[in-house]
């Protein structure tokens, strides 16, 4: 990797010191720790090109000292900022966003919040850029819906960046959290939201919802869950924690139905709007906690062929565990971004009449330490 000018202060890129093969032998490594006890794990699934892939870039601001405005990455740990103009792994584009957004700020005589005097305008700057189609997201998190020069500022930004497709000022009054969006939004320019082409099927994506931020990678990642799940056209689908139901839409091209849900009531509603747009009838989305939902679903003594699970790095609950043991689907596909968690889960299945039959290491996030795995499991 190239030298980063901010690498000694942000913590962004832990694994920056190796070069990328290293990095891919130090995942593998990492896989196999936690898994291999279940069976062979095959090689790492690398990147060509593993720079400038971050599709969501979110740049803190702040005031320093003169008035100066500097943007950057928040370090949780020393609640400081490493300025940033040009990341690495970020999208070009949404870097070259971000500056402008910065220049204006002071050409307009606007302000970044000071948290510990509750006051200043700015928080902290979201863009999304959907790489297929092109369209780019601007969200600008502020601390009040009173937006200084709000006309002039837009048309500035527009003129500079005319790619830009919708710009949303949120509302984010929480004064506790950094870089957290708050509930309100104002669309100040365009819809509201992007769309993106996955795997064919197209899109539709919030300010709030969850998106694979490695796109290349995520299809690479799908491909994969799609073979291990050997889709016939015949199988009743459960598709737990699906986001924006983007592994479920996927799936329901070669599958009887797809039942999917989701705890982020936002989410779901791109959802829904997702399945419209793909013309997926045989998709239906829920919103609910997946543990409670599949608990339910066991209760009314209803049946799965196939589960795909996808959970947050804290892995699933035990409660769901048994809950999807008693649907029986024949073939579970489970992908993590944590192998530690992962690990722990598939113990459980394992105990419960489940065998692991492939595991699949793939590099979503090159020069960071996360690795993700897909793992089939079938039923003894």
């Amino acid at each position: 990797m190239p030298d980063c000018p901010v690498s000694k202060k942000c913590s962004g890129c832990q694994l920056q010191n190796m070069s990328y093969e290293k990095q891919l032998e130090f995942k593998q490594n990492l896989a196999e720790k936690h898994l291999s006890g279940f069976g062979h794990v095959d090689p790492i699934i690398g990147m060509y090109y593993p720079y400038h892939y971050r599709n969501k870039v979110q740049s803190y601001f702040v005031q320093a000292r003169g008035g100066k405005i500097v943007s950057g990455i928040y370090q949780s740990k020393t609640k400081g900022i490493a300025a940033v103009d040009s990341c690495l792994i970020e999208d070009k584009k949404s870097d070259e966003i971000i500056v402008t957004i910065r220049e204006l700020m002071k050409k307009l005589k606007l302000t970044a919040y000071d948290r510990t005097n509750d006051a200043g305008f700015l928080r902290h700057v979201l863009v999304r850029r959907a790489f297929k189609t092109g369209q780019i997201m601007v969200v600008l998190a502020a601390s009040t819906p009173l937006f200084p020069n709000k006309n002039v500022f837009l048309k500035e930004l527009l003129k500079a960046h005319p790619e830009i497709t919708t710009v949303i000022h949120n509302i984010a009054d929480d004064k506790t959290e950094t870089l957290v969006l708050g509930e309100r939004e104002i669309f100040l320019y365009g819809n509201g939201y992007i769309e993106d082409v996955l795997c064919g099927c197209r899109f539709r994506i919030s300010s709030k919802s969850f998106y694979q931020i490695n796109p290349q990678q995520t299809e690479v990642l799908y491909k994969k869950v799609m073979q291990f799940a050997g889709l016939t056209g015949r199988e009743t689908v459960v598709d737990a924690y699906c986001g924006i139901g983007t592994i479920g839409l996927v799936a329901a091209k070669n599958a009887k139905n797809v039942i999917s849900v989701e705890l982020n009531k936002q989410a779901v509603k791109d959802a829904i709007q997702n399945a419209k747009l793909n013309n997926a009838k045989n998709v239906r989305f829920y919103n609910d906690d997946a543990t409670e939902f599949m608990k339910n679903m066991a209760a009314e003594k209803m049946k799965a062929d196939v589960l795909f699970m996808d959970p947050p790095r804290a892995g699933s609950t035990k409660e769901f565990i048994e809950a999807a043991v008693q649907l029986n689907p024949s073939r579970i596909v489970y992908v993590s971004c944590n192998p530690e968690t992962q690990e722990k889960d598939l113990m459980r299945f394992t105990r419960n009449g489940y065998k692991v039959e492939k595991i699949q290491p793939v590099d979503m996030f090159p020069f960071t330490r996360h690795v993700e795995c897909v793992v089939l499991l079938s039923r003894k």
